[in-house]
């Protein structure tokens, strides 16, 4: 175990104490929000990405020790295990080399390798690649044996030949390379290095399809494989799933016809042979040739197309996290009325207004478009239901018909300002509608609306998510709602097990209000399950708000250690004890105490006074228990009691008579909100049914290499219309509003257009020089293209 922590410490650099004491507590049920804000004096501060680094890593190595330990037994239970062999395995660093060290002693089915070595031709084999000045087929001839029936009448293995007792050679010498750790590894470090990605579009397969032609890009491509970005790999990865395009590992040099590759060059080195012209250097070559094609380039290309897509993969679920964070975290329209509407054609906008607590007060159907194009009466309808229930914000989704009932509510603001007495302040706001529907038909809003239509119900959520995004959004699964590439190509457990986190910790870094939150809500909060936060709900109907912390050990299933993991991040308003809305912790009321005596004043008296708080030394309120770090905590707490870490609401406003992108015109500058956040750039809601991009080197006047160091989603934006592909449904954007628009010749991005020359992969190389003949001096010219 010690050593699992020293290398954490290593990794993330901090101390093996610090790691130490993390696993303890994590090992005890600590979760991780729980950890990183109230045992910072314990973990000397670690915050909440180091300790989720830590949880990650402390995983994947004890899976690592166990499968090592499993390793160890089986080679030493066939008498096999070396001291070098033992050292080997105690030292692989990742799973991948400790499973290169097992290959060899794997139990597998008998290869023709096994088969020749059983009828006694591995001494042969070594005789020659120890001499190769032996003649092979003279001293084959020792070793001819005849022809075998196997007990069933079939024929057996057969070496009664010469070339037969050699192909036996060659199977014995091209298995074991193949097995051989230190080779494997090597190779497959230098084509990860310099090995390319390529892919080409499957023959027969129609470009004018509307599936195939989204992979057109990629019909003729290659880039080294070790730098291919992770959009790319997953486009590549899904169009051969597909069955569209065809992708190989190829070596930096292809070779000849019957001229020796670089990677029979690199075996070549590795057993410190070359062809000489004696008499079993012909023999050897095929034999290394054999190996390579036959044994290892397929597992070759496997492993590293392994590690790009799960390289990829990281990559794309970080993308979706950083992304729902930001979502989830979005500014809160907070507690004001808000209309929803839920755009439809021929189904009818559906309408539902939400009070100022979230309650669904009111429902409607209106049809101002086609095929009834009720516009007047639609706009009545929304009229009386604006002064019936005092609206506030009018809550568009981004669906279809979204641009046209856009127009709709700036119509009925219209109506509003000038109605006697006047309506004025009220506010339209497109929202992500993503997930909606697969809220409107779960368990849970059933029961939340139980006599509410299920087309109904989306537009309450599209409402409630303006009101407060996180308390809405936690009601939906992560992955539906919709801020990731490539989401449904991924480790889906790995996905989820990522948005669950992100989804706790932004939960628990706003707090909950514990007289209001609903059951999924409060199941994401450090220490809660789903069961015991269901007790809590039913607690409070039974029993009414709760008053007090305290009142929490009440509840059935909820004992002192979920209380201690749970208490400060559950708020409660007006209720008996101030400090039960602010963070500050149960376990820590009595350096609260502590300070209402040196200052004299009652807990109520000191919140929100900043200018007092910083005045007070943190170390005189110090124990043995609760040190500075804490202290200071808590002074700030107090400064800024119950405070939301999210930022002030805004509204993007979209441009009068821009509604579709075949309204959209080079040079135009426009408002919009970002919707989603890639490292190649960012998507721009503009209000026209088609996000465009912002390539990353579009973003700014300086060198950015992931678009998140200048946006993040939600945020709201200017940009101008560099290019408009209405035919591919393409808009290239930038936030440069000086930019040039795009060269109409130049390439593009590989899945989008916009994209800089810098960024583009390499496509329709020419054919680079022949390599020379010798493996030898292949392999040499290999080193003078590094960097290739």
């Amino acid at each position: 175990m010690q050593k699992i922590i020293g290398q954490i410490a290593t990794e993330i650099r901090v101390t093996a104490q610090q790691v130490q004491t993390a696993v303890e507590l994590l090992d005890s049920g600590a979760t991780v929000p729980f950890i990183a804000r109230y045992r910072k004096e314990a973990t000397q501060g670690l915050d909440d990405i180091q300790l989720r680094e830590i949880e990650a890593r402390l995983s994947y190595l004890r899976e690592l020790e166990d499968r090592r330990a499993t390793v160890l037994k089986a080679i030493d239970e066939q008498g096999k295990l070396t001291d070098a062999l033992r050292i080997a395995i105690a030292t692989a660093p990742t799973k991948q080399e400790l499973e290169d060290l097992y290959l060899p002693f794997k139990q597998k089915r008998r290869t023709k390798g096994q088969i020749a070595k059983e009828a006694g031709i591995e001494p042969l084999a070594d005789k020659l690649l120890a001499d190769p000045t032996l003649n092979p087929a003279t001293e084959a001839l020792a070793f001819l044996r005849p022809a075998q029936t196997l007990d069933d009448g079939k024929p057996g293995p057969d070496f009664s030949t010469v070339p037969a007792v050699l192909d036996g050679v060659r199977d014995i010498l091209s298995e074991r390379w193949a097995e051989d750790a230190v080779l494997v590894q090597s190779l497959r470090e230098w084509l990860w290095a310099e090995g390319l990605l390529r892919s080409k579009k499957i023959e027969g397969k129609n470009e004018t399809d509307p599936e195939v032609a989204k992979f057109r890009d990629y019909f003729d491509y290659d880039e080294p494989i070790g730098r291919v970005p992770s959009h790319r790999a997953l486009a590549v990865f899904r169009g051969r799933t597909l069955e569209i395009l065809d992708a190989k590992l190829v070596q930096p040099i292809e070779p000849e016809p019957g001229r020796p590759s670089l990677a029979e060059g690199k075996i070549a080195l590795h057993l410190r042979w070359s062809h000489a012209s004696r008499a079993a250097d012909d023999l050897i070559r095929k034999c290394v040739a054999w190996a390579w094609r036959v044994k290892l380039s397929l597992s070759t290309e496997r492993d590293l197309f392994s590690r790009l897509r799960e390289e990829a993969e990281k990559v794309a679920i970080k993308v979706f996290a950083d992304n729902l964070r930001d979502l989830l975290l979005a500014a809160p329209a907070g507690p004001r009325v808000v209309m929803g509407l839920d755009p439809g054609i021929r189904t009818g906008v559906k309408v539902a207004v939400v009070d100022a607590t979230g309650k669904l007060v009111d429902t409607h159907t209106v049809y101002p478009h086609e095929p009834r194009k009720d516009w007047d009466g639609a706009l009545h309808t929304l009229f009386q239901l604006c002064q019936k229930h005092g609206v506030q914000l009018i809550a568009i989704g981004n669906g279809t018909a979204s641009r046209e009932t856009d127009k709709l509510a700036a119509d009925l603001i219209k109506l509003l300002e000038k109605a006697t007495p006047a309506i004025t302040g009220v506010q339209k706001i497109v929202v992500s509608e993503a997930g909606a529907s697969v809220y409107s038909a779960s368990e849970y809003a059933s029961q939340e609306m139980p006599d509410v239509d299920v087309s109904l119900r989306g537009a309450a959520s599209i409402a409630r998510r303006l009101q407060d995004p996180l308390a809405e959004l936690v009601k939906i699964d992560p992955k539906s709602i919709g801020v990731g590439q490539y989401q449904h190509d991924v480790n889906q457990s790995e996905l989820a097990r990522t948005l669950g986190t992100v989804v706790e910790d932004c939960v628990n870094s706003v707090g909950v209000d514990l007289n209001t939150a609903s059951v999924p809500l409060l199941s994401r909060v450090s220490g809660l399950s789903a069961s015991v936060a269901k007790a809590v709900v039913r607690w409070r109907e039974a029993h009414g708000a709760f008053r007090n912390r305290k009142q929490l050990l009440e509840v059935a299933g909820l004992g002192p250690k979920t209380f201690e993991q749970a208490a400060g991040f559950l708020r409660i308003r007006g209720g008996d004890n101030p400090l039960d809305m602010t963070g500050v912790h149960p376990e820590t009321y009595p350096v609260v105490q502590a300070i209402i005596a040196q200052t004299g004043k009652p807990v109520a008296e000191l919140m929100g006074r900043a200018e007092m708080l910083q005045t007070l030394r943190p170390e005189l309120f110090a124990n043995a228990q609760f040190g500075v770090i804490t202290v200071k905590d808590i002074l700030g707490e107090l400064e800024k009691p119950g405070r939301d870490p999210r930022p002030d609401f805004k509204v993007a406003r979209f441009n009068e008579g821009v509604e579709d992108i075949k309204d959209l015109r080079e040079g135009m500058v426009l408002e919009g909100t970002v919707s989603n956040v890639a490292q190649f750039g960012a998507f721009i809601d503009l209000g026209v049914h088609q996000d465009g991009l912002v390539h990353v080197s579009q973003l700014a006047h300086k060198f950015v290499t992931d678009a998140r160091e200048v946006v993040k989603t939600g945020d709201i934006v200017k940009v101008k219309v560099l290019e408009v592909d209405v035919e591919r449904k393409r808009i290239s954007l930038s936030m440069k509003l000086d930019a040039a628009p795009a060269r109409r010749d130049g390439p593009r991005d590989n899945r989008f257009a916009g994209a800089s020359r810098e960024q583009q992969p390499a496509r329709g190389r020419e054919a680079p020089a022949a390599a020379p003949s010798a493996m030898a001096s292949a392999f040499a010219k290999l080193q003078q293209r590094k960097g290739h």
